[in-house]
């Protein structure tokens, strides 16, 4: 998967997730890595 794509996908989710500044920061690096796992 494409950097630029996962790292979209990651911040749509964390933006539809996250509970203020902290929580959007912790959600995109959650999600961001779950894709990355999941890519092996």
């Amino acid at each position: 998967m494409n950097k630029l794509i996962k790292a979209l996908i990651a911040g749509w989710g964390a933006k539809k997730l996250g509970g203020g500044c902290v929580g959007t920061i912790v959600a995109f690096v959650v999600i961001y890595y779950l894709l990355g796992y999941c890519e092996r």
